[in-house]
């Protein structure tokens, strides 16, 4: 099980904001969308598709099953996962923008 720490400052004062997914929930960090197309032409920010790939930043401990065990995560923290373009909830932690997805929104692992 891992957490997530994010450092933000509000004004003079910074803040640690610690964010620990639940049951079998992942935080994601999306990687970047692509400025430009295969041809060379510069995208502007409305036309960039969402990106779909991301690192684990956080996982939860695993889905809570009807025995009362925890099933295990098949993904685990630093993976890179492919995920579904409309997939999750995006959310802003210290200033970075991060999607929180369960583990059966994950279409695979990228190696």
């Amino acid at each position: 099980m891992a957490t997530a720490t994010a450092t933000a400052t509000k004004g003079k004062s910074k803040t640690s904001v610690k964010f620990r997914p639940l049951d079998d929930r992942l935080l994601i960090e999306p990687h970047e969308a692509e400025e430009t197309t295969a041809g060379g032409i510069v995208l502007p920010d409305t036309a960039r598709e969402k990106p779909q790939r991301g690192t684990v930043v956080a996982a939860g401990p695993g889905k809570l099953l009807d025995s009362g065990d925890r099933g295990e995560m098949t993904v685990r923290v630093g993976m890179s996962v492919l995920y579904g373009k409309y997939s999750g909830t995006e959310i802003t932690i210290g200033g970075e923008d991060y999607v929180v997805l369960r583990e059966s929104d994950v279409l695979g692992i990228v190696e």
